[in-house]
């Protein structure tokens, strides 16, 4: 149900995503869900610097002891039932976005797990990325802990014609949870939660991150740095390969994002080059050779349609008014209809 619940026998349409309200609930926009309370078990959260290629291997994916974001009691009171996502029936809308380009993809330094803001550039890759996606439904966020992909997922929701407010969520402390609440319950129907997660972050470089990729390939060897980029395998000194990126990235999404898919959620992926690949690789089932070679474009929002426990890959919307994007479901061309019925 990307953009409406739509009922055949009655013919009637409910509108989904951004533009579903509910006076009964502390919702956020139409999330009306919780995080589960499961403690993901990892031991280096923000700072694997110094940690040998061969111990981040074998440390599972990196352990650190880092709690699951909980919208409670930021957005959402603590319910006495369930605190999973409901499962339900139909389609959900699922879109990734490399972030636009870095300023230390300018200057072609390694850049990795650094956090480096966007150029101008890429501040413009983002902006056309959600013009992109303005009449595609997105009921939440997810980014990385990195300011590049922050700033991607912002900037192109500026764009998105619902006029929703994208609202990073803090959950580091009871403070922070207390400090960011939200008291009006009109502003709260008018917002989409953002979730950041160090798990969505660019692949460690190691000791490479920081160096001119030119000057590196002269030193090391062009065959050696082409192998630390682009095998799956073979991390670069004191780093992660893509495997290993795989691994934090792809269970992060089956745990966290798959189930707000399920439950009919409208999900928008703002990350990086490697994480993406990772879930792409873990979407359509490519195999460790096939996903060597896949290029993402920064700023580029790629679309899949989540459908009875499948996705299917729908390319990228080439503008807003693109009409074979929105023909492949009647939920997508729905809810395009009504907004296009409240703003024109």
């Amino acid at each position: 149900m990307a953009a409406a619940v739509f009922n055949q026998a009655s013919g009637i349409v409910q509108p989904h995503g951004c533009l579903n309200k509910s006076s009964n609930h502390l919702e956020l926009g139409s999330v009306s869900f919780r995080f589960s309370q499961k403690v993901l078990n990892f031991e280096a959260s923000r700072s694997i610097r110094g940690t040998r290629a061969s111990e981040l291997r074998n440390s599972s994916a990196t352990r650190v002891s880092a709690q699951a974001p909980v919208l409670d009691p930021v957005i959402i009171p603590a319910k006495s039932d369930s605190t999973e996502p409901k499962k339900k029936s139909g389609e959900a809308a699922l879109i990734l976005i490399r972030h636009g380009e870095s300023l230390w993809n300018e200057k072609n330094l390694f850049t990795g797990c650094v956090d480096v803001p966007l150029t101008n550039k890429g501040i413009e890759e983002a902006i056309h990325a959600g013009q992109r996606i303005s009449n595609i439904p997105v009921d939440m966020i997810f980014t990385s802990a990195l300011i590049r992909a922050q700033m991607t997922a912002m900037l192109a929701m500026t764009q998105h014609r619902c006029k929703k407010v994208p609202i990073i969520l803090h959950d580091e402390s009871e403070q922070a949870r207390l400090w960011s609440k939200i008291f009006s319950e009109d502003t709260k129907e008018q917002s989409i939660p953002v979730v950041t997660a160090w798990q969505l972050n660019e692949r460690m470089y190691g000791e490479l991150q920081g160096l001119n990729k030119q000057e590196t390939a002269e030193r090391y060897g062009k065959e050696q740095v082409h192998e630390w980029r682009r095998s799956y395998d073979i991390p670069p000194p004191n780093g992660e390969s893509l495997e290993m990126c795989a691994e934090r990235a792809v269970a992060y999404f089956k745990d966290q994002i798959e189930p707000q898919l399920l439950a009919g959620k409208n999900v928008m992926i703002a990350a990086h080059g490697n994480s993406l690949r990772s879930i792409i690789m873990y979407l359509d089932k490519l195999t460790s050779q096939e996903v060597i070679s896949l290029e993402l474009s920064t700023g580029v929002p790629m679309l899949y349609i989540f459908k009875e426990g499948k996705f299917i890959r729908r390319g990228s919307p080439s503008a807003p008014t693109d009409v074979g994007v929105y023909a492949y479901t009647k939920s997508l061309a729905k809810y395009r209809q009504k907004l296009d019925e409240m703003f024109l």
